[in-house]
């Protein structure tokens, strides 16, 4: 497979050059051009025709935002990796960008010891995401078909739901938007997420999802009580679990070891879920990267919950709901614009056939 080619947007020149080298040092890389703004940027998409497209927020004459808008028209499904600061205002417009078409993100840390310690700090990061978001180096994530897959046989009868866990990773904060406003004020359980996000991050995405949405969102705080219609996304770096009390089931954080290379993770929340819950457990997992999900979703089946995807034609990228799928977990596999509706289905079932 030939190198990926990739196009640097940042408006600092060293910053380009810095990361040019970096990604050059990759053989599966290939920077084919840099460019000072948007503008520039805009045009070298044309002459060059990259594979992935690293974009900076903050330019003069077209920044970061405005450039992704008019790459959607022009290019609708060339890859962007949006390369931001992290900082309040940097993180809420990154997670606009994601909104609005991004497929993925890497910070850039600050640090006191320089440019060489970021880009120390972020090549694994970035090396990976720019790979993993070129269509060509994960064919069947970006829509088409997977292998076929053994469904285990579903005789039972599902048990009411109790509570919806929801688990994500790349596009995720677009697919949740959507998922999430579509929601109905009265649903009769609670949902706990998990996105893969650092600090602050998660945040700013539970105050978006409070602006979208009909329910109650809140980043989680360990002590809180489980309730109906109410919606909490893991913080950053900190697992999300439960557990019952004598007054009810509660929020559990903690910064355990991470799993799957991940914190938070979808099967710390899953497994959680399950001890306390059992079968009242359905669980979401949506389009990402890797396989986070998978052994908390074999938990929720062998327990008698229900589990569903997100289908892959809908994913920015579809490991982690395909890799359920494909293991025979799902009992549903739905489009991203079906998804919402599909949960409340199954909700409101309470206890009929699914």
């Amino acid at each position: 497979m030939s190198a990926i080619r990739v196009l640097v947007v940042d408006d600092a020149a060293v910053v380009r050059r810095q990361v040019s080298l970096l990604l050059a040092a990759d053989p599966g890389l290939e920077v084919v051009a840099t460019a000072a703004n948007g503008r520039i940027a805009l045009a070298k998409v044309e002459q060059f025709q990259p594979d992935v497209v690293l974009l900076d927020l903050e330019m003069p004459e077209l920044n970061g935002l405005e450039t992704l808008k008019l790459l959607r028209q022009r290019a609708p499904t060339l890859p962007v990796v949006m390369f931001s600061a992290l900082t309040e205002r940097a993180g809420s417009l990154t997670l606009e960008a994601l909104a609005l078409g991004a497929r993925d993100y890497v910070t850039k840390p600050t640090s006191s010891g320089g440019l060489h310690v970021t880009v120390d700090s972020v090549r694994d990061e970035l090396v990976r995401k720019l790979k993993g978001l070129d269509v060509r180096a994960f064919p069947g994530t970006m829509g088409s078909a997977l292998a076929p897959r053994v469904p285990l046989p579903r005789p039972r009868v599902p048990a009411r739901v109790e509570v919806i866990v929801i688990g994500a990773s790349t596009g995720g904060p677009g697919a949740l938007v959507r998922v999430v406003s579509a929601l109905p004020a009265d649903l009769s359980v609670p949902v706990l997420i998990v996105q893969h996000m650092p600090p602050l991050f998660t945040r700013l995405l539970a105050e978006l999802l409070e602006v979208a949405s009909k329910l109650r969102v809140r980043e989680a705080v360990a002590g809180e009580q489980v309730r109906a219609g109410t919606v909490w996304v893991a913080p950053g770096d900190f697992h999300l679990a439960l557990v019952r009390s004598a007054t009810g089931v509660r929020l559990v954080t903690h910064q355990g070891p991470a799993e799957n290379a991940c914190r938070p993770a979808l099967d710390v929340l899953f497994r959680s879920a399950v001890e306390v819950y059992g079968a009242g457990v359905l669980a979401v997992v949506l389009t990402g990267m890797g396989q986070d999900g998978l052994r908390g979703c074999r938990q929720v089946d062998e327990a008698g919950g229900q589990v569903v995807v997100q289908d892959q034609a809908s994913c920015v990228i579809g490991s982690m709901p395909g890799a359920v799928e494909q293991a025979g977990l799902a009992d549903g596999v739905t489009s991203l614009d079906g998804l919402a509706a599909e949960l409340v289905r199954r909700v409101e079932a309470r206890g009929r056939r699914s």
